[in-house]
């Protein structure tokens, strides 16, 4: 589990984030939304300490990042898993050679483990036999599955997402959701997803918190989201014709009955 306790963030006179306070669940995927330009981006480097605000903890089960150390915060990272938006593999290295890569790094494993470890991983992913291709010589789906594996490698208690679904296809997409969220689930991750995408919200926002203007202005469930009063969340999330004949929908037809 992660906490977030009142962090405050700013650039210059402008502050960013405004006593923001917010949980981070282990075992489920907490998303964090809200517009471009609401301090979303700036409260997920915070967390993984790209950035140190001026107030506030953050908790790590228990651990208070903002007091921690240079030697704590790299035994920190060791236990944080990272999918970055554009996949971020290695062009010279093959698929084999970009999950390997972590293990190789901050490991004392053998060359026999390193390579065990990173195709359980490929397996894992539903890429079995792709050790031997190339970045390039697969698609953007694979490319972003290569990046789970790597991103799952060293086995961590934390994974963040940053725009898992950014330049995917809408059907490679919900395969990605459902990738991430079966991993949640299998491993008890507390995994945090970074998103625009509102078929993830509604399809495995099991936690969501919504960023407006720099405060946390909401937080629930994709369940609890179709009933909410919140102005600026509805024109967010709803704001698509679709998502509001699918909100319409559920409204009248009670949650378990989502149209196909």
């Amino acid at each position: 589990m992660i906490e977030v306790k009142n962090i405050t963030k700013a650039f210059g006179d402008k502050t960013i984030l405004h006593g923001v306070n917010a949980t981070f669940h282990t075992g489920k995927t907490n998303l964090i939304i809200g517009q471009s330009g609401s301090g979303k981006t700036v409260l997920v480097k915070s967390l993984v300490g790209l950035i140190r605000p001026e107030e506030g903890e953050i908790l790590y089960d228990g651990r208070d990042l903002m007091k921690m150390n240079t030697s704590q915060v790299k035994e920190l990272r060791k236990e944080i898993g990272m999918l970055f938006q554009g996949s971020a593999l290695f062009d010279s290295e093959t698929v084999l050679g970009n999950v390997m890569f972590p293990l190789t790094m901050f490991t004392d494993m053998s060359a026999a483990e390193i390579k065990e470890r990173a195709q359980f991983c490929l397996e894992r992913v539903n890429l079995k036999g792709a050790d031997k291709k190339f970045p390039s010589e697969i698609s953007g789906g694979m490319q972003k599955r290569v990046a789970i594996a790597r991103a799952i490698a060293l086995n961590p208690k934390y994974l963040f997402c940053d725009e898992p679904n950014s330049g995917l296809d809408p059907r490679t997409s919900i395969l990605i959701d459902e990738l991430l969220s079966d991993i949640t689930h299998e491993y008890n991750i507390t995994t945090i997803i970074n998103t625009h995408d509102m078929n993830s919200v509604l399809g495995i926002g099991e936690n969501i918190v919504f960023i407006n203007k720099g405060y946390r202005e909401w937080v629930g469930d994709m369940h609890q989201i179709y009933q909410t009063s919140n102005e600026a969340l509805n024109d967010f999330v709803f704001a698509n014709d679709l998502f509001q004949k699918v909100k319409a929908y559920v409204i009248a037809n009670g949650h378990d009955q989502q149209p196909n």
